[in-house]
């Protein structure tokens, strides 16, 4: 009697899960973003000073801060106000300028993809440190790390230091005596300097808005020269385009060129051959 031959079933590999990134990365983002946030955090006490100097009470100063959080728009405001503008103006003018965290928004949002209920939060942290932290990560996990880390130790800090500079305005003197002004914009440009070196187009993007902002400055109020910045996007743009149209056309011309002389080459062998 024959036994029957059976086929050993088959072995089913374990299901695969996907490596999770190094912990020495995300030590590496959360430090970088603590950095930032700590570092133009302890600025908030400069507007604390410079609010209550403008006339403003402790609980306005603070307001301003909790609420708009928005370091730039937050001193165009009372920079207005001490210099004497209306109300309704200096509002403005800080709205106005505020309005370049919607465009970061649109760069960071489709980066972070933050659920839906937790959107109106993070719309509300969307700044400047914060969008250069998360444009300067790899991939998506880190871009959340520094942002939410960023976010937090900043609001946190700056919060804190706009009511010690309120409340000890008269004891602190000018903020600039101990570099506090210089904080945000020295750690900004930190961030943006890995980015000047991608390439051609962040570079001439970048010059072409030092250029504009220098040009506004003598001429515009403050918060200004920042939004005409902006304008150097398009032209870099612009430029780089009309760059590869010329560099298509060139290309075509040499090509016709080519295919002129080889119809010539030609023409003489098959009159040769006659």
């Amino acid at each position: 009697m024959t036994e029957l031959q059976t086929d050993p079933p088959p072995i089913v590999p374990p299901p695969s899960t996907p490596p999770s990134p190094p912990p020495r990365a995300d030590r590496a983002v959360v430090r970088d973003a603590l950095t930032v946030g700590l570092t133009v955090g302890a600025s908030g006490a400069a507007f604390g000073v410079t609010g209550t100097a403008a006339h403003l009470s402790v609980l306005q100063t603070c307001a301003l801060s909790l609420l708009a959080f928005t370091g730039a728009s937050q001193f165009a405001l009372v920079g207005s106000l001490a210099a004497g503008a209306a109300v309704p103006a200096a509002v403005a003018g800080a709205l106005f300028l505020g309005l370049r965290n919607c465009l970061y928004g649109l760069r960071v949002g489709p980066r972070l993809e933050i659920p839906r209920a937790l959107r109106p939060l993070a719309a509300h942290v969307v700044i400047d440190e914060t969008t250069a932290v998360t444009l300067a990560q790899p991939e998506r996990r880190s871009a959340r790390i520094g942002f939410a880390v960023t976010a937090i130790s900043l609001y946190l800090v700056w919060n804190l230091t706009t009511l010690a500079g309120a409340l000890g305005a008269g004891a602190l003197g000018d903020p600039s005596r101990y570099g506090l002004d210089a904080a945000g914009p020295a750690v900004f440009l930190a961030l943006l300097g890995p980015r000047l070196r991608e390439g051609g187009t962040e570079r001439s993007v970048g010059a072409l808005a030092v250029l504009l902002a220098l040009a506004a400055v003598p001429v515009m109020p403050g918060g200004t020269p920042v939004l005409i910045a902006v304008a150097a996007v398009p032209l870099a743009l612009a430029l780089r385009q009309a760059r590869a149209n010329h560099a298509r056309t060139s290309a075509g011309t040499d090509h016709a060129g080519t295919d002129h002389a080889g119809t010539d080459h030609a023409g003489a062998d098959e009159e040769a051959r006659r």
